[in-house]
């Protein structure tokens, strides 16, 4: 079956707006099942950098809609991000559920914002929708997208903010606030990120939502009327739910797919080791084979055609859970999110840990004697940059050993195990901490030295606290750490500029300037303080 080249059809929503969609039809007899993107970049972008083509679902039996939100392509109306999408979906549903050659029973795909078209779809309980697959996007706007732990992700905002000022531009006509949009978002060094308040930027960014982010709190109800989560409790629907451990939104992913384990409805999640795009075995400086070639399309593939065309293919038989080790670099299948099991390292140094010979990580609690403090100085005229992890402007899996032998990180090593350690869930450190300003953050990093010393990031964890013990929770992780490699917990009070510096006043971002930001003593009581590691059992992917 061979799809021919798509339609562009045009429907209109309650409220009178014609949002306009590209139309790929099978080469054969329908009626077929619908399978529906909808997108603010560009309908004709259609998710390739991470997705086949329309034409390859299409091929297989599937009548493919990708559409232009609101305000985005050549929709019509005004683009406010997640305002209108749960009635446009439902609308939208409405009429695809209608569309000549369907048959009614509707799927939907997509990831990051079109992730969240389908949450917002789902919200609305339309009978149409028969199935989902939402991939790498927020269930929270505000803890999921904007915000971590009270941080703000500076530069993901304001490249995504960059991003949707230069198509308004170009909407409008405006070839000169297109540029000015461009080169915030295609900037080749962080420069213009170090006053994100100023008043040039902001103007700038007028038609984005930038200035909103700045300016309100998280957990304010402007972030709850844009969060699909707050909006799905008691809907049941079957969802494919894909992440990536370097992806920014992995934590959405998660939340969705434990909020939708409470029905009765199959759920299936696979987090692989990309960041947000492309899904490719390049993760930021490691190649890690063939093994990490995306197997979205077929397993969705799959997922649809059980769902929607009735095939018995075994797909809900298989194991719900689908996570890359990325020490083993291979797949591990799991009945379900493996259980917490947490070993405890415990911190030890002699007061020196950001200047070698660095301190350790212990098994066993260090035995009585002086107590140890590390004491360390953020200086925002140098923060400590953003190197690896989630956040650009240099995700995935980077070469950190240069910025570990930093004074202003300090570092925790184990000895060189003695067997392999196999690790799958959250990871959390528990630190006992204080500044001379009223808030500050802290960075924590989980990462793996190889015998020849080189230290590379496994994952981390973000957080503005206000001092005492504290508990930083990094982002999950599945990896089976090798006999002779050793892991290393690095802190710091910056992470620069994946998130906003802070002045230690808690006040909003959006009141901040860049001559607010004072240099920061911290110190951290390492006697009080550990790491609690997610160890797998031996059942636990059994």
């Amino acid at each position: 079956m061979s799809a021919i080249p798509p339609t562009v059809m045009s429907m209109r929503t309650r409220d009178g707006v014609r949002l306009d969609a590209d139309v790929y039809s099978p080469d054969g007899q329908g009626p077929f099942p619908v399978l529906l993107m909808r997108q603010p970049y560009g309908r004709r972008i259609a998710s390739t950098v991470t997705y086949a083509h329309p034409s390859w679902y299409a091929a297989r039996g599937y009548l493919v809609v990708i559409q232009d939100v609101r305000g985005r392509g050549t929709s019509e109306g005004e683009f406010e991000p997640f305002i209108h999408e749960r009635d446009d979906g439902e609308d939208t549903l409405e009429w695809v559920s209608r569309l000549p050659g369907g048959n009614g029973c509707v799927g939907m795909y997509g990831f990051s914002y079109h992730g969240a078209t389908q949450l917002f779809a789902a919200a609305s309980r339309h009978p149409a929708l028969k199935v989902m697959a939402p991939a790498m996007c927020a269930f929270h706007l505000d803890r999921d997208w904007a915000y971590e732990s009270g941080a703000l992700r500076l530069y993901n905002t304001l490249s995504w903010a960059a991003q949707l000022g230069a198509e308004s531009a170009r909407r409008r006509g405006d070839a000169d606030g297109f540029s000015a949009c461009y080169g915030i978002g295609h900037a080749p060094s962080p420069v213009q990120l170090v006053d994100p308040a100023a008043p040039a930027l902001r103007e700038t960014l007028a038609d984005t939502f930038y200035g909103d982010w700045l300016d309100q709190p998280p957990g304010s109800d402007y972030w709850r009327r844009r969060s699909p989560g707050t909006m799905l409790d008691g809907v049941d629907i079957p969802a494919l739910h894909v992440g990536g451990w370097y992806d920014s939104f992995l934590t959405g992913t998660l939340a969705a797919y434990r909020h939708f384990q409470k029905g009765r409805q199959p759920q299936r999640l696979l987090v692989g080791p990309w960041g947000h795009l492309p899904w490719i075995p390049q993760v930021g400086q490691r190649w890690l084979g063939d093994s990490a070639c995306s197997p979205v399309d077929d397993l969705q593939l799959r997922w649809f055609d059980f769902f929607l065309k009735g095939e018995n293919n075994g797909v809900t038989a298989e194991p719900p859970v689908s996570l890359y080790d990325l020490g083993e670099s291979d797949w591990k299948a799991f009945p379900a999110w493996p259980r917490r099991q947490a070993g405890k390292w415990y911190l030890a140094s002699n007061g020196r840990a950001g200047i070698d010979p660095h301190g350790g990580l212990l098994r066993d609690r260090p035995g009585e004697g002086e107590p140890a403090e590390d004491v360390w100085v953020h200086d925002p005229w140098r923060p400590v940059p953003t190197h690896g992890g989630h956040l650009p402007p240099s995700p995935g899996i980077q070469d950190r050993t240069a910025l570990d032998a930093r004074p202003d990180v300090l570092t925790y090593t184990t000895t060189a195990l003695a067997a392999p350690l196999a690790l799958a869930g959250e990871v959390r450190v528990v630190l006992s901490c204080a500044a001379d300003v009223d808030c500050f953050d802290l960075c924590a990093v989980l990462g793996v030295v190889d015998p020849e010393g080189r230290s590379h990031n496994l994952t981390q964890g973000y957080a503005r606290v206000a001092g005492g013990v504290v508990t930083v929770s990094m982002r999950a992780v599945c990896a089976t750490i090798a006999t002779g490699q050793c892991l290393r917990l690095s802190i710091s009070g910056a992470c620069y500029p994946g998130y906003a510096l802070n002045d230690g006043s808690g006040r909003v971002q959006g009141d901040i300037r860049c001559s607010d930001y004072p240099i920061m003593t911290l110190r951290l009581d390492v006697g009080e303080s550990w790491l609690e590691l997610p160890v797998v059992s031996a059942t636990d992917n059994d």
